[in-house]
């Protein structure tokens, strides 16, 4: 079919020139330029005021961000780096735009799945239907690290046990978007969502001049409208805090962001204390009580009553408190079996059986290696696939077959064989990619995105996500701790 004379034009106006010669996407869909579809104008507008600016100016631009990234303290740890406590979330200054269209099918899809996995939720601690009707294998769920008996019988307001969820979602070379993972406990990286857009306003406002790029700013207002959605009946004004394991945690400066975001105490285990069923806070007025806990702290160490004894980041008697429905908790206990990398395969079908609907956003093809013939075809392409063990997170742990080496193939073969219940496996994608700054010029790089749904009474998502980019040439490891950064998500309205 002939392409129109306009459609020509729109698509030669989309060709990397300026600081953008030289840019190849290769075989991988790239997020600004678009090929085989039809030519957005925001992304035309973008591509020529970015093309437009000297490669210095970009550098410049670029140190200034980094200077301000210290200067603000907007950091995170690496245990794993002996060297370091503190670093700086690298930050790539070139936006990745998702446009309204594609929005509407991301937001629509992230309220579908957090749905399903707050019935899903549901189900397993009461009825167990699920189980009974034979569609997810009942000791995949009650086996699971993260099923909580503690649970079981327990109604949490709105049946709600995932108030915070980020959804690592994917574009494949066709420009599809695909679920990688399900994050349910305690999902990080929101405050680097909205610090981004910050430092993109503060060095790069002229490239957003005139694009109706929509607000990321509501997170805070409404997350603590949902952490007050859940508080005790009764309660006209309610305290929300929010629980850090402390200075030490990785995301640390999340917590102190979210705290002052949403105007309310950032506080630590040491600082709540139970008394006759309710929780307290100590202020220098004395006792104040509290209703609602957003927490940052792992299940295992929030109350030594009822998990970890020898725990120092919890609240003693904090799980019967809420028991008694005195204090809310967000996110719920035992949500880690919801995001489990095994449950995540069974995603289509839960969806289906308790929402009579298909995904709106499909999952990456996954072989749980727990069953015999995924283990076998998992062992004998293991050269081809990407492996990953189902408790870990934060890209530890995982083989990329067609990056590793014959020594890795085998060591991770022997591993599969001795515990193969632990992983699953599933294509290496060709992961979609978006102009990054590099020493090299403007290159492109791999990434994902992480959207933040918040739920209380019903489910709202903020506009963009964390867009994590793979800063190396050739990986596909996109994780912080993994060396990693973040791009600005524009959302265009």
């Amino acid at each position: 079919m002939a392409v129109g004379a306009s459609q020509s034009q729109s698509q030669s106006s989309l060709q990397p020139h300026g600081v953008m010669q030289g840019y190849d996407p290769g075989p991988f869909f790239c997020e600004m330029l678009r090929q085989g579809s039809d030519p957005d104008p925001s992304l035309t507008l973008l591509l020529s005021r970015l093309a437009a600016l000297p490669i210095e100016s970009l550098r410049q631009r670029a140190t200034e961000a980094e200077r301000d990234l210290l200067e603000r303290g907007i950091t995170f740890t690496v245990y794993s780096d002996a060297t370091a406590i503190d670093r700086i979330l690298p930050f790539d200054l070139i936006p990745r735009v998702i446009t309204a269209q594609e929005w509407a099918q991301l937001e629509t899809g992230v309220i579908q799945r957090v749905r399903a996995l707050n019935m899903f939720l549901y189900d397993i601690y009461h009825e167990r239907t699920i189980l009974k009707d034979g569609i997810v294998p009942e000791q995949l769920v009650l086996g699971n690290s993260g099923y909580c008996e503690a649970m079981v019988g327990f109604d949490v307001p709105f049946n709600t046990y995932v108030h915070i969820c980020g959804t690592d979602i994917v574009r494949d070379e066709e420009g599809t978007f695909r679920v990688l993972e399900d994050n349910a406990r305690t999902p990080s990286g929101v405050a680097y969502v909205v610090e981004n857009r910050h430092m993109s306003m503060r060095v790069f406002s002229d490239l957003m001049t005139g694009l109706r790029v929509r607000s990321v700013d509501e997170y805070g207002l409404r997350l603590h409208n949902a952490m007050a959605d859940i508080a005790p009946a009764g309660v006209a004004d309610p305290q929300v805090v929010v629980l850090s394991p402390g200075i030490f945690n990785s995301a640390y400066f999340e917590h102190v962001f979210l705290a002052r975001e949403m105007g309310i105490p950032l506080v630590e285990g040491r600082d709540l204390t139970v008394e006759n069923g309710k929780v307290w806070m100590h202020t220098t007025a004395g006792q104040a009580p509290v209703h609602t806990i957003y927490r940052r702290i792992g299940d295992d160490f929030l109350d030594p009553d009822m998990f970890n004894p020898d725990s120092m980041l919890g609240v003693r008697g904090l799980i019967e408190a809420w028991r008694k429905g005195n204090v809310a908790i967000a996110n719920a206990v035992g949500t880690g079996v919801a995001d489990d990398k095994a449950i995540y395969a069974y995603m289509p079908r839960i969806i289906k059986y308790y929402l009579s609907e298909e995904p709106i956003l499909p999952n990456v093809d996954t072989r749980i290696c727990a069953e015999p013939d995924a283990l076998a075809y998992t062992l004998d392409h293991l050269h081809e696939l990407v492996v990953k063990p189902v408790a870990e997170s934060g890209g530890y742990g995982l083989l990329i077959g067609p990056h590793a080496s014959k020594a890795q193939l085998e060591e991770f073969r022997t591993l599969l064989k001795a515990d193969p219940s632990n992983y699953i496996s599933q294509p290496t994608l060709k992961l979609s990619v978006s102009p990054t700054l590099t020493e090299d010029g403007v290159r492109p790089r791999h990434i994902d995105l992480r959207p933040f749904a918040v739920t209380g009474k019903d489910t709202w998502v903020l506009p963009g996500g964390l867009t994590r980019v793979a800063l190396r040439a050739g990986t596909l490891v996109v994780n912080s701790s993994q060396g990693g950064g973040s791009k600005d998500t524009w959302v265009l309205a």
